[in-house]
C-alpha cells in the first residue's frame, strides 16, 4: 500500500480489512489515507480534526472516507463541512450593506456562522439529538437540516479556511489580485476578514485536537478542480471559467497564506500532485 510507504509503516491486516471495506469507486489514494489514518487513531482517537484545504482538493471525499473507516476499526465518527455554517443569504446582504458588499459572497471568514458550529460540535460531543443545518449553493442559502446523534468519538470539520490563522496586518495594504485592487480599494473587506480569522475562527481552531491539511500544488489547480466540480451541478447553475477565476479570487489571499504557514503547524500535511494523486506527506516535527 503506498499511503503506508509514504507513512513509514507496514499495512497490517487490520488496515488491508478497513481499506476493503471503503467505497471502491472513492481515489485509491484517498481511501488507503483514509484507512491510514482511521487505524492510526483507533487506539486514542483525536475528538476533533480539521480537514482542510483548497477548493476541490477533495476534502469532502476525504472526509466521507474517513468515517467509513473509522466504522471499520469501531470507532462513531461524523463529518461536518464548515460550508453548512454559511449565513443565510439575508444575513450576509446585510453584512454587504452595512460593512463591504463582497461580503454577500459566501465563503471567506466572516460568512460563516462560527458560534452556531460551536454549539452543534459542543453538542455531538455528549448524548444529544443535535440539528446540522444544510446549505445549498445552487440556493445560495440554507435549505432545510439533517438530523445527528451523539456521541461521537471522533468529529471531522472540514472546510477551505479550516486552521487558517491571520495575515500580517501591513500586507492588507496592497492589493493581491483584480478583486481586491477593483472592490476592495480601501482594504475594509481583507482587514474585516483577517479580523475575523483573530477572532472567532481561532477559538473555533482552538478546539481542534489535530489538523490534516491537503496541500494544493497551486492556484491553477485550484480554479481547474473547482472547475471540474461544476460539471456535476445543473447546467444552469454552472459557474465558467471567468465566473470560476473571480470567484477563487475571494479566496486567494488566505489559500496563499495557508500554503505556506499549515505546512508547519498541521499535525499531516498531505502533498497533492497535480493530477490530484497524493504525492507525498509530512508530519508536524512536535
Amino acid at each position: 500500500m503506498r499511503i503506508a510507504e509514504l507513512a513509514g509503516r507496514e499495512a497490517d491486516a487490520a488496515m488491508r480489512r478497513c481499506l476493503a471495506s471503503l467505497d471502491p469507486e472513492a481515489p485509491s489514494d484517498y481511501r488507503e489515507l483514509a484507512a491510514w489514518l482511521a487505524c492510526e487513531w483507533r487506539a486514542s482517537p483525536p475528538a476533533r480534526v480539521g480537514l482542510a484545504g483548497g477548493q476541490g482538493a477533495g476534502k469532502s471525499t476525504l472526509g466521507r472516507l474517513i468515517v467509513a473507516a473509522c466504522a471499520g476499526v469501531g470507532l462513531r465518527a461524523c463529518v461536518l463541512s464548515i460550508d453548512d455554517f454559511y449565513l443565510p443569504r439575508a444575513e450576509r446582504r446585510r453584512l454587504a450593506a452595512t460593512v463591504h458588499p463582497l461580503l454577500e459572497t459566501r465563503g471567506p471568514p466572516g460568512t460563516h456562522d462560527i458560534a452556531l458550529c460551536l454549539d452543534v460540535m459542543d453538542r455531538l460531543a455528549g448524548a444529544e439529538e443535535v440539528e446540522v443545518p444544510i446549505f445549498d449553493k445552487g440556493l445560495d442559502d440554507r435549505d432545510g437540516s439533517r438530523r445527528l446523534v451523539g456521541p461521537f468519538e471522533l468529529m471531522v470539520l472540514e472546510g477551505w479556511c479550516v486552521g487558517a490563522a491571520p495575515v500580517d496586518a501591513a500586507s492588507l495594504s496592497l492589493a493581491c489580485n483584480a478583486l481586491e485592487r477593483e472592490h476592495d480599494r480601501g482594504g475594509v473587506w481583507r482587514r474585516y476578514v483577517n479580523a475575523r480569522l483573530e477572532d472567532e475562527y481561532a477559538r473555533l481552531w482552538s478546539t481542534l485536537d489535530a489538523l490534516v491539511f491537503l496541500r494544493v500544488p497551486d492556484l491553477e489547480a485550484v480554479r481547474r478542480w473547482r472547475l471540474e466540480q461544476e460539471q456535476a451541478r445543473p447546467p444552469s447553475l454552472r459557474l465558467d471559467a471567468a465566473a470560476i477565476d473571480r470567484f477563487v479570487q475571494h479566496y486567494e489571499r488566505i489559500t496563499l497564506s495557508m500554503q505556506d504557514s499549515l505546512c508547519g503547524q498541521a499535525d499531516l500535511t498531505v502533498e497533492l500532485g497535480t493530477d490530484h494523486s497524493i504525492a507525498g506527506l509530512r508530519f508536524r516535527v512536535p
